[in-house]
């Protein structure tokens, strides 16, 4: 079969034939149906060897969903055609923080996978026409919606309806959201915090365009990035500042913005990973003001998620690659022409 595979750091990734994987006792052959590019791949595909604790060559795609195609001895629950959704953070399955499902932050990582993060970060991911999940309880059971739509949910949409839950409690209908970077992740956020609370929702971005598209999946206001976003922010927001900042990008400058726009006792949470520092110190954010950097989310999370899906409540908006042409999406990615989330469709 083929598989977009990162075979040396700081290189593109090969396009690259492999053998289709065979599932082993306990494990599950999924047929590919989509899986999403992300920011992310393009950070582990840049950083120097030894940054990272993985072992090269490993098949991209970390959003992943699909059918299974094969189930082996012991696997029940699933049958050959069912449409899932795949759960990207491969943990042990026993220690605390698995326990509760959230994999993402297992204790034995390093034990299980080698160091690995899960499929796509280290092990095998979905940019391929088959991958080999190592556990059913890895998988979310799809209704109506296609495993091409699906496919970013598992970390576009995971990722940013995390970061939002902690901060429900500060999402009253009196209270603002502002969403910095309407780009694959910050398009759900926007929808998420429209289904999950009556906040205000203030998108931010550098492009006219995806603020339009941030109007459209329900943004109440839009703000142009640029030296007086802080300003309109503090007007839209009677002077006080937003609850929530999330910073979906991660830039210095981005960094330093959301600072400005977030209020007393708010939460300033940084989900992007572009590497920027926010200068720290008792005057660097308003009083009280926690900031946190949330990571992925839990197995729970994402059947909420599916679920929120299933009911038309969010949609990502995707643009759709074949295997062939997995190249062009990254290169779209890092340019920032897409509006929406870039899809790898191995099988189509």
């Amino acid at each position: 079969m083929k598989a977009l595979q990162l075979v040396a750091w700081q290189q593109e990734p090969e396009l690259r034939e492999v053998p289709v994987p065979e599932p082993g006792p306990g494990q599950v052959l999924i047929k590919v149906g989509g899986a999403g590019a992300c920011h992310s791949d393009l950070h582990v595909m840049e950083w120097p060897a030894g940054t990272l604790p993985y072992q090269v060559p490993f098949t991209l795609g970390h959003e992943n969903a699909g059918w299974v195609e094969k189930t082996g001895f012991g696997v029940e629950g699933f049958a050959v055609g069912d449409p899932v959704a795949v759960y990207g953070p491969w943990g042990c399955g026993y220690c605390y923080a698995c326990s509760q499902g959230i994999e993402v932050h297992c204790e034995n990582a390093a034990k299980v996978n080698g160091g690995a993060a899960g499929c796509g970060l280290g092990l095998d991911g979905g940019m391929a026409e088959y991958m080999l999940v190592p556990s059913p309880r890895f998988l979310v059971p799809l209704g109506s919606l296609a495993p091409e739509e699906a496919a970013p949910l598992t970390d576009a949409a995971l990722t940013p309806y995390h970061a939002i839950k902690r901060s429900l409690p500060l999402l009253t209908p009196r209270a603002s959201a502002v969403v910095i970077g309407v780009g694959g992740l910050g398009h759900l956020a926007i929808q998420i915090l429209r289904a999950l609370t009556s906040a205000r929702i203030i998108a931010v971005d550098i492009s006219e365009e995806k603020l339009k598209l941030a109007a459209e999946v329900g943004a109440d206001a839009t703000v142009l990035s640029d030296a007086e976003a802080a300003a309109k922010v503090a007007e839209l927001t009677r002077g006080q500042g937003a609850e929530l900042v999330l910073d979906l990008v991660g830039l210095d400058t981005t960094l330093a913005m959301a600072a400005k726009m977030a209020r007393k006792m708010g939460h300033l949470t940084v989900v992007g990973m572009a590497g920027g520092t926010l200068p720290y110190n008792f005057f660097a954010v308003p009083a009280e003001c926690a900031v946190v950097t949330p990571y992925w989310g839990s197995l729970p999370e994402l059947v909420e998620v599916v679920a929120l899906a299933e009911r038309g409540q969010i949609r990502s908006h995707n643009a759709y690659y074949p295997l062939e042409r997995a190249h062009e999406a990254y290169r779209d990615l890092r340019a920032g022409t897409l509006a929406g989330r870039a899809v790898i469709v191995p099988n189509r």
